[in-house]
């Protein structure tokens, strides 16, 4: 959309207020709400901010940023606050110089997709997002289900149905294609699932999902929640992400071979690349506590780094769709990282693999989750990280997460995890009054 049709839009459509958003370092969407006669300023020279503001961005004398507006990103919010229509537009993040701050998560992916594309390729992604719809009381969530369904059931027509068909319709309304919502495998669990596009695209409908269920839950006095793990006992949410190099044209998958009819060479090695940095990569696509509680396991969670073709106890699956729809599903995400950063190191990762023809292992085709520790090894099986600090740790040691993250994202990222799992080592659970209340 060009900037000219935005302001047309914009005037026919009585638009009172821009909402320019962009994310912070841990995936959470910020928000710079401007009246519509200042658009043509945000658009000429961008709207300055306090970035010291921002976790993670930077120092309190460094504070001068500017959001500029992307306006292929535009889209009208579809609902209104006391009658006033608003629209929103995803923003990049500049220095007071006039450079692009290395500390934007969105810039980071930009980076990396401008790699991909030096070697030949668009990288292209799919993410499922996965999440709990809880009842709310006084404005505060109640950790209890809404309801005792799994996976694929057609409930009666409930208020958790009747907000899923909502999301999809709105999601619509901002040009955001839903191929499917349904039901998840745990109780009040849900997914929605939108059409694969390149991969900053991708991530913005991300953050746009997010934006829009979080809403209509409290619009339908509900609570939403993206917490990978909210429940003991049943499955948690994960954020799957779909992932294919199509050629610079578009018209060619650079993971299939005409001549086969299989998978390419380049998609081998692109997983071999996943797999090698399997580990520290987990830290960026599985960033919180809460995470590890999800990555154990017993919960169809994608805890062994292996491959394979449609097998779903693997990290890595290769569905059974050839030519265009040949891609891998990577399974750790959960729905709690930043899809720009998740998508970046992926990607990076990848790309190594591609560029140093990394071979992965044979593919894996037995149930992992029904082998013992002996037969794990000799097929050559590693372990995801068990909890935050062991990711972390991985992940400092790791050049190439560094090189994707730059030096800015990687040293606060890991400065605010260490923190986490500091506060969260001091922290005593009720479970370890009731565990010890005898000693």
């Amino acid at each position: 959309m060009g900037i000219d049709e935005i302001f047309e839009i914009v005037k026919h459509e009585k638009i009172k207020f821009i909402r320019l958003q962009f994310s912070d370092i841990n995936g959470v969407l910020k928000n710079v709400e401007i009246p519509s006669n200042d658009l043509k300023r945000a658009f000429d020279k961008g709207i300055m901010f306090d970035g010291s503001s921002i976790e993670g961005f930077v120092r309190i004398n460094e504070s001068d940023m500017y959001l500029k507006p992307d306006p292929s990103t535009f889209a009208i919010l579809p609902w209104t606050l006391e009658g006033q229509k608003s629209a929103r537009i995803i923003c990049d993040v500049y220095k007071h110089d006039g450079t692009p701050f290395e500390g934007d998560p969105r810039y980071r992916l930009k980076r990396v997709m401008n790699e991909a594309k030096e070697m030949g390729f668009i990288p292209h992604t799919g993410p499922e997002v996965e999440f709990f719809l809880l009842p709310r009381r006084d404005n505060r969530p109640v950790f209890e289900f809404l309801d005792e369904g799994g996976y694929f059931d057609l409930l009666p027509v409930d208020i958790a149905e009747h907000l899923r068909s909502e999301v999809a319709v709105m999601l619509e309304e901002m040009g955001i294609d839903v191929e499917a919502t349904h039901h998840e495998v745990a109780p009040s669990q849900h997914e929605v699932d939108f059409r694969y596009s390149n991969a900053l695209s991708s991530a913005d409908a991300v953050q746009t999902v997010k934006l829009v269920i979080k809403t209509l839950a409290v619009k339908n006095e509900l609570y939403a929640t993206f917490m990978p793990k909210p429940f003991f006992g049943v499955n948690g949410s994960g954020m799957h992400v779909h992932l294919s190099l199509l050629t610079e044209d578009l018209k060619d998958n650079a993971f299939y071979d005409k001549e086969k009819d299989d998978i390419s060479d380049t998609m081998r090695y692109f997983i071999g690349g996943l797999i090698k940095y399997a580990r520290p990569i987990t830290a960026i696509t599985n960033p919180t506590v809460n995470s590890y509680k999800r990555l154990v396991p017993g919960y169809e969670a994608p805890v062994n780094v292996a491959w394979s073709l449609a097998n779903r106890s693997a990290l890595i699956r290769v569905p059974m769709a050839r030519q265009m729809g040949t891609r891998l599903e990577y399974r750790a995400p959960d729905p709690s990282c930043n899809p720009y950063l998740a998508f970046s190191v992926l990607i990076k990762a990848g790309l190594e693999g591609i560029r140093k023809k990394i071979e992965p292992p044979m593919p894996v085709e037995k149930n992992i989750y029904r082998m013992d520790e002996e037969e794990k090894g000799n097929f050559g099986i590693k372990v995801l990280p068990e909890n935050l600090k062991e990711a972390i740790d991985e992940m400092e040691k790791c050049d190439l997460i560094k090189e994707a993250l730059g030096e800015h994202i990687f040293a606060k990222f890991i400065k605010m995890k260490r923190n986490e799992w500091k506060e969260y080592s001091m922290l005593v659970t009720e479970w370890e009054r009731k565990r010890y209340e005898i000693i």
